[in-house]
């Protein structure tokens, strides 16, 4: 069994939802221990199964058994250590899917971790917590709401709106231009975006540049990829300027960095 696995939703459910993924210890015997997950832009849904699963994010240790919780955007690299006999499966939400419900007010939740009540969720039918969840049902739960979602608003908002921009342009855009593009004022669009991701602009577009570029030292014939030839093509000012951003996400410098340590999105 696959410690780290990945599965996808429908095309419609894809705009709000990333996809799902399980780290899954559920047959182990012992604590697979200091593993790593670096921010990338999305919210979760973690869902906890077993005995418990450690995180220590920049802000605190956060120890979660059985149950729902909410993760915040994350800033930094985080710790992950997962008990025997736990299970934990992830609904990877894209950055404006929480602005969808404009009651949540997250400009200062980021680093965060809260427990929440099943209850609580907008979801029908979401799986309960065992260790035995079926994969197809949950699939079957975010596919029909958000494709739902989808049909009840044909319509993007503010923050998606910016989101595709960024994407549109690879993260080679600034406040200023997106302003212009979208006809708000800088301020007007910080406040937004910040209360619904907890996040800068800046600081959000700073995340996915660097992303990208540890994906492509992962995915793309790492051997044959200087760090130079990185921080150009993902358009660095310049190897010290990437390096500087490397180290502010993940504490250590680009040469140290150890795939086999963190959880990895696979490549599609």
């Amino acid at each position: 069994m696959d410690l780290y696995s990945e599965y996808y939703v429908s095309k419609k459910c894809e705009r709000f939802v990333n996809k799902i993924w399980h780290l899954d210890n559920s047959i182990g015997d012992t604590t697979i221990k200091n593993k790593l997950v670096l921010p990338n832009g999305c919210f979760n849904l973690a869902i906890v199964s077993g005995i418990s699963i450690e995180v220590h994010t920049s802000k605190k240790k956060y120890v979660m058994d059985n149950g729902f919780y909410f993760c915040s955007q994350m800033t930094n690299t985080v710790l992950v250590n997962i008990q025997p006999r736990t299970k934990v499966t992830i609904v990877q939400f894209h950055a404006w899917t929480i602005s969808m419900f404009p009651s949540y007010d997250l400009s200062n939740f980021t680093d965060s971790i809260i427990q929440v009540n099943r209850k609580d969720l907008p979801f029908k039918d979401i799986i309960k917590p065992t260790l035995h969840n079926n994969t197809s049902a949950l699939l079957d739960c975010m596919n029909s709401y958000f494709e739902e979602l989808f049909f009840l608003n044909p319509n993007k908002n503010l923050i998606e709106k910016i989101c595709e921009i960024i994407q549109l342009h690879n993260e080679e855009i600034n406040v200023s231009e997106i302003g212009e593009t979208l006809n708000f004022s800088q301020r007007l669009l910080q406040i937004k975006f910040k209360s619904a991701t907890g996040l800068t602009i800046k600081k959000y577009i700073k995340i996915l540049k660097l992303r990208k570029s540890i994906d492509q030292m992962v995915n793309y014939n790492p051997k044959g990829l200087n760090l130079t030839n990185i921080a150009l093509y993902n358009k660095y000012f310049d190897q010290s300027h990437f390096i500087k951003d490397f180290k502010d996400v993940t504490k250590i410098s680009p040469k140290m960095f150890n795939p086999d340590l963190y959880f990895l999105s696979k490549k599609r």
